[in-house]
């Protein structure tokens, strides 16, 4: 019996890769999108499917983060956002968060080989500083291992918010004419841009969310601006590279017009 239950395992596994494989062939490089961000939605909903807490969720929700990691810097995707924890999630039950930052330090200390053996460098945004300090201490660690990988670079967005992200640089700004460095006069959205925590990486262009809920949730609301959202009905820990290469070829299929009319673009 286990001999037949080996072999209907692998037979599927094997017809998932071949539908892998079908839709990379549709993914036009010279199209690719350099920079995708993620909302990883649904782990614990998916975990009440399964009868289990909510960190069961999280916890099966990395081997989603190590299957998109990997086919973004297989497809020669440049940046990678994931929204890890919003400022908002500090609102969540005590015992969930503390997992979840455990899960952090955890996933961090096991994923770092696989991320230098893959030329991937790691990233953070948001206000690390209030992390817990094992938490704030791997995410560090992991950083410095990483800085010199220049194959892809991995962004976690951790204790970060749309909204944090303009206040700290419009008081950025402030400072800064209060110092008599710039003018009232000089800022624009350029300089504002500058400010943002985002500053030396470009804008995405393209968004994924995951569980079927159609919104961004304070995530990158100056640099979402022009991004093209896709939102995926599968929860996050169920999201593999089939639906990350569907969400791609849903994005090249689509006309870029910026405010211009087609005609323009030809």
């Amino acid at each position: 019996m286990r001999i037949f239950e080996n072999l209907e395992a692998f037979l599927q596994k094997l017809s998932v890769e071949a539908k892998q494989m079908d839709l990379k062939s549709e993914i036009i490089p010279e199209k690719l999108p350099k920079h995708i961000a993620i909302i990883m939605d649904g782990n614990g909903r998916w975990a009440k499917q399964h009868g289990k807490p909510r960190v069961f969720g999280h916890r099966n929700g990395v081997k989603a983060v190590r299957e998109t990691t990997e086919a973004a810097a297989e497809l020669g995707v440049s940046y990678l956002t994931l929204y890890a924890f919003s400022t908002e999630n500090w609102s969540r039950p005590k015992v969930e968060v503390g997992a979840l930052m455990r899960l952090l330090v955890e996933t961090l200390h096991k994923e770092i080989n696989t991320l230098n053996k893959n030329n991937i460098r790691l990233q953070a945004i948001g206000d690390i500083s209030l992390l817990p300090e094992a938490t704030h201490r791997a995410l560090l660690k992991g950083i410095e291992n990483t800085k010199d990988n220049t194959r892809m670079t991995l962004v976690l967005a951790l204790n970060y918010s749309g909204k944090w992200d303009i206040a700290q640089a419009t008081r950025k700004l402030a400072d800064q004419v209060k110092e008599g460095v710039i003018s009232p006069a000089d800022i624009n959205e350029d300089l504002l841009a500058q400010s943002l925590s985002t500053h030396a990486i470009p804008d995405p262009e393209l968004l994924i969310r995951t569980s079927g809920e159609r919104r961004i949730s304070n995530f990158l609301l100056w640099q979402l601006a022009y991004s093209e959202l896709y939102f995926s009905p599968v929860f996050w820990p169920d999201f593999r590279k089939e639906q990350f290469y569907q969400a791609i070829i849903d994005f090249q299929r689509r006309e870029r017009r910026f405010g211009k009319i087609s005609e323009q673009l030809v």
